[in-house]
């Protein structure tokens, strides 16, 4: 069994293509620590989940990142959705000689075994919280992070779809979708499948999908 955390149950749908069956949906609130990565933010989730569960377990995270705005918003695209919207951030980037981004995803395994684990970058300007947080197991030293805290390694796997930041279209998608443009169409234009096809998450999902199919059982 491989638990995907998330609430979103289309996330655990596109997992399944990739990955099988085995793949079950668990709701459980991480703490997502304040960081410029959002391959730190994932893995230091991860782990957190597999302390919690003691199964094999993914954690995702995304974000949509323009060249023109320095790759705002980044690790922080939920924030500014909830407090922008998208219609603001559209707006904002049509001020821009270039329109040019990025979705980026990464996801993070973790199942207590050992396996050459992903090197993940420092955040040397972590918030007063984080620190604190990790009061209860999380990395605190460089090379902490980078091997996994506990002997727990994480691996990481990114997929990366370039496009164009245009007014919304679309019904479909959710978050970024109607404002992100690939190949002629907003992915609120796409059906979930052309979607799945194309997307950030489903490349990452493929080279996971790929090593796992590989990967032995942990100890």
């Amino acid at each position: 069994m491989l638990r995907f955390v998330t609430t979103n149950e289309g996330k655990v749908a596109e997992a399944r293509e990739y990955v099988g069956d085995e793949v079950v949906q668990f709701d459980f609130d991480y703490t997502e620590v304040q960081s410029d990565d959002i391959g730190a933010v994932a893995a230091r989730g991860a782990r957190e989940a597999y302390r919690e569960v003691g199964e094999p377990v993914i954690v995702d995270d995304s974000g949509l990142f323009v060249d023109a705005l320095g790759g705002f918003p980044g690790p922080y695209s939920a924030y500014a959705e909830d407090t922008l919207g998208i219609e603001r951030v559209q707006e904002l980037v049509a001020r821009e000689d270039s329109q040019r981004a990025r979705f980026r995803c990464v996801i993070a395994y973790c199942d207590g075994g050992d396996f050459a684990a992903t090197p993940e970058p420092v955040d040397r300007g972590r918030r007063g919280q984080d620190v604190a947080a990790d009061e209860r197991g999380r990395a605190t030293t460089d090379d902490q992070v980078r091997h996994g805290e506990g002997g727990r390694p994480v691996k990481l796997f990114e997929g990366v779809v370039p496009g164009t930041v245009v007014p919304p279209r679309g019904d479909g998608g959710f978050g970024y979708d109607p404002i992100f443009e690939y190949d002629g169409r907003t992915f609120a234009e796409m059906s979930r499948e052309e979607k799945n096809a194309v997307s950030h998450r489903g490349r990452a999902l493929a080279k996971f999908g790929e090593w796992f199919a590989e990967r032995e059982p942990a100890d």
